[in-house]
């Protein structure tokens, strides 16, 4: 099966010489039929010049673009009757009413009379189609074209920044429509700032980073590759914890100290936490000698990330000594984000 979008290996320069400021270097993507496939990068990632050239709207110095399993600049026109764009800053017509905005857009795709969906979109999304563009605010006009682009028949929905200026109860009918669309099997790149958004309807996720796709992947594949962070409450640490593999930022409180008494270290100068990484076994040792000593009735706290490969070992280990509670939860894609952007 042909995939919808393909960019290999896209190269962007703008500006000469010592001020040349390099937009995208060698950065490929690919997304496939009926995906929801997520961009996500700080601005000046590349994330926006990586669609204005999807788009033809900007020409690569170098690399390949291809929609549909043709050449995305020759076949432009085609090609763009069956994608929809919404950009993250509407600019319309000042003379024109949303509602003609609307018809044009519909008969600039080739499509005859008003779409089905029209009506029902303009309700949910609370949008006058009858005021002039001038007086729309910038919300109203997102309002304007995502309505455009859900009603439409397109193939492809590119959306960049799509809720930029909505309001919270809005932002709220957008997921909703994504969803639906997905349901319907719309292939729809989505570019946005909003992990929670991405998060909740992408299928796929790509992390952008000086130009480059830094990580690709479902948001399962991408956790199996970082950490899970787990909390629990248990009699005793388990034996030799000092040695146990794949634990960082670890964090041990023996329950019942006084709260100004803080986490259970070796020696004074902060907790373990803070020292847990670079004194490694000795100062996690330290701590679980501590946590070891706890008087009866009172017990352990534990606070750490494990790397996925050893979390079952992890698991056994503490139900050994007497779990008392336990919660585990993989790593939000905002933790995904900024581990990248960490590093």
């Amino acid at each position: 099966m042909t995939d919808v979008i393909s960019l290999t290996g896209l190269v962007k320069t703008f500006g000469r010489g010592s001020g040349a400021t390099r937009a995208l270097d060698g950065l490929d993507l690919v997304v496939a039929p009926g995906e929801v496939h997520g961009l996500l990068g700080p601005n000046g990632a590349g994330k926006s010049t990586t669609l204005r050239i999807l788009l033809s709207l900007l020409r690569p110095d170098a690399g390949q673009v291809r929609l549909f399993g043709r050449d995305a600049w020759r076949d432009a026109v085609a090609l763009h009757r069956r994608l929809a764009y919404v950009p993250g800053d509407v600019a319309l017509w000042p003379d024109l009413s949303g509602g003609q905005v609307l018809a044009m857009l519909t008969k600039l795709r080739g499509a005859g009379g008003e779409p089905k969906r029209l009506p029902e979109l303009l309700e949910r999304f609370d949008l006058d189609p009858g005021k002039k563009g001038r007086a729309y605010s910038k919300g109203n006009r997102q309002k304007v074209m995502l309505v455009a682009a859900f009603a439409s028949d397109a193939e492809l929905l590119v959306l960049d920044e799509p809720t930029s200026g909505l309001d919270p109860l809005m932002e709220a009918e957008f997921r909703a429509c994504l969803a639906e669309e997905k349901a319907r099997g719309r292939t729809i790149l989505l570019s946005s700032h909003i992990l929670s958004e991405v998060e909740a309807v992408c299928d796929r996720v790509s992390i952008v980073r000086r130009g480059r796709v830094a990580e690709s992947g479902t948001l399962a594949e991408l956790r199996h590759l970082t950490r899970t962070l787990v909390r629990a409450e248990v009699e005793r640490l388990p034996a030799g914890f000092e040695r146990f593999p794949g634990l960082h930022e670890v964090r041990i409180t023996e329950i019942g100290r006084s709260a100004g008494e803080g986490p259970v270290a070796a020696g004074g100068g902060g907790s373990v936490e803070s020292r847990a990484e670079a004194g490694g076994g000795a100062a996690i040792g330290a701590a679980a000698d501590a946590g070891a000593g706890a008087a009866p009735g009172g017990g352990v706290r534990l606070e750490c990330t494990v790397d996925t490969d050893q979390l079952s070992a992890l698991m056994v280990a503490l139900g050994a000594e007497g779990i008392r509670s336990l919660t585990s939860r993989p790593p939000t894609l905002e933790e995904l984000f900024l581990r990248h952007y960490a590093a």
